[in-house]
């Protein structure tokens, strides 16, 4: 505007103002300049004239046009613009999208009942309900009748993330769509059904994608409802696969089929200090089960907790059984415990009470944490640590250097021992990077007056440079693949390494 009148144009436009209540107005506006001999603006006319009725009457109008007057959720023709836009967006950025078809249960018979007053304020609840389940960035539209679709934009370049991404919402939605509605007075329960279908290239059209989605939906409101069906047949297999493995896992510890296996941990003169205690699962009819697959999954449901638990009860009777041994009594058993585990309430009295019912010489117990225990609440860690320490255990940074924590955060921790991540190792020999990785991390140790392992030493020359650099302990398959109890105390009686 102003750039125009200053060179003696007319400008006309749009403004929107505030009045002194602090109401907003608009004013269709139309600035005339006057020129004088020398051709520059010396006075200007403004000709105003109030536009907020037809304003508001416009905002009106594209508010019918685009949402629903019920909810105030975008509508069918909103959430279709949107999709479409959604589609060239991901497509663009090489990232996974998602529909969620979402259909109440039994929401015929709530209206039927009570009436459809009584079925709108469900709806409206619903609505809220699901804005609170999503992020800024996604949609969360009215369908039509009882039925709502969400549309999850820029999950992941990965197909099984953005599934897992999607699934989460999902039963995240779930969750909050099956509690109580409490609707003039009357409380009312109900569940919805979801259908989802992934994009990341134009395979669908929007069209063919809210189809695909509501076909899922079907399938979940066929299997009974209160539960989310995937149209994709690949993320549908995988999903299945996950679940009856969650389903296994939780009967595992009961059915005692997981088991402890120990991999040796050896000096610069190569005497055995100890042993990192590692979890397997060993299924009756999957065989032996990685850890890569169940530990996450583990994770994610909360089961590493009584895992971990037994874990830990495990290796404190394993350390009281060897007391009596004067070949193993000074071994140092290793545990690796998870930040959920770590982060429980109860877990410092959980091991306190371990450690004094078990008996054990409690500097024999070792607890391995990671960076990412670091990523939020430092403080209540170090908390942790100390009341753990003051009762004898000792602490090892687990996969150090693979992380992001701060070397302030790391000076904090009361640790007794850094552990070279295997990653690091494994190139030590070749790559110049790795070398100094490594040659850092021990400096760092040395400077904090640390203790420090590295894992993952296969061959003798990596060994030896390690040595070289100021590594004192080692552990990895040139001495031991990690072994069941009995091999590995037949491994002791009898060093392979030292033949």
């Amino acid at each position: 505007m102003y750039r125009t009148i200053a060179h003696g144009e007319v400008w006309h436009g749009e403004i929107r103002n505030r009045a002194k209540s602090g109401e907003f107005y608009w004013v269709d506006n139309s600035i005339v300049p006057f020129k004088g001999f020398d051709g520059k603006p010396y006075q200007y006319v403004s000709i105003s004239t109030d536009i907020t009725q037809r304003k508001n009457s416009e905002s009106d109008i594209e508010k019918l046009a685009f949402y629903d007057p019920l909810t105030a959720l975008p509508n069918r023709r909103l959430l279709m613009d949107r999709l479409q836009h959604s589609l060239t967006s991901n497509i663009r950025n090489d990232k996974h999208g998602a529909i969620l078809f979402i259909d109440m249960d039994n929401f015929k018979t709530l209206n039927d009942t009570k009436g459809h007053s009584v079925g709108d304020l469900l709806l409206i609840e619903v609505a809220q309900r699901l804005k609170k389940c999503v992020r800024e960035e996604d949609t969360v539209a009215r369908f039509g009748g009882d039925e709502f679709v969400l549309l999850l934009n820029n999950l992941s370049s990965l197909h099984d993330e953005a599934s897992t991404h999607a699934k989460l919402v999902a039963e995240k939605i779930l969750q909050h769509l099956s509690k109580p509605y409490v609707l003039q007075n009357y409380e009312h329960s109900c569940s919805p059904s979801i259908g989802v279908a992934l994009f990341c290239d134009h395979s669908a059209n929007a069209d063919e994608l809210l189809q695909h989605a509501d076909s899922a939906m079907y399938q979940s409101k066929a299997g009974g409802g209160n539960t989310v069906r995937f149209y994709d047949e690949r993320t549908q297999a995988t999903l299945l696969a996950r679940a009856e493995m969650e389903h296994e896992l939780r009967h595992a510890l009961d059915q005692q089929q997981l088991t402890l296996y120990y991999q040796v941990q050896v000096n610069e003169d190569h005497q055995p200090i100890g042993a990192e205690v590692l979890l397997r699962w060993i299924h009756p009819v999957l065989g032996m089960v990685s850890p890569v697959q169940f530990i996450p999954l583990a994770e994610e449901t909360g089961l590493i907790v009584p895992i971990g638990d037994w874990v830990l009860q495990q290796a404190c009777a394993q350390l009281k059984q060897w007391e009596s041994d004067a070949d193993k009594c000074a071994l140092v058993l290793a545990v690796n415990v998870s930040v959920r585990q770590f982060r429980e309430p109860d877990f410092v009295q959980q091991v306190r009470q371990l450690v004094a019912k078990s008996g054990i010489c409690p500097s024999c117990l070792k607890l391995e944490i990671t960076e990412s225990m670091l990523a939020r609440d430092v403080e209540a860690i170090i908390a942790t640590m100390l009341e753990l320490k003051a009762i004898g255990l000792k602490f090892s940074m687990d996969d150090f250097g693979t992380g992001y924590s701060s070397l302030s955060g790391i000076k904090r921790l009361p640790l007794d021992q850094l552990k070279i991540d295997q990653s690091f190792v494994h190139d030590i020999l070749h790559d110049d990077h790795d070398r100094a990785i490594v040659r850092t991390v021990i400096a760092m140790a040395q400077s904090m007056d640390l203790n420090i392992i590295a894992e993952g030493v296969e061959t003798e020359a990596q060994r030896s440079l390690l040595a070289l650099k100021g590594c004192t302990n080692y552990q990895g398959y040139l001495f031991s693949k990690p072994l069941p109890l009995n091999e590995f105390e037949a491994l002791l009686r009898n060093p392979t390494w030292l033949a």
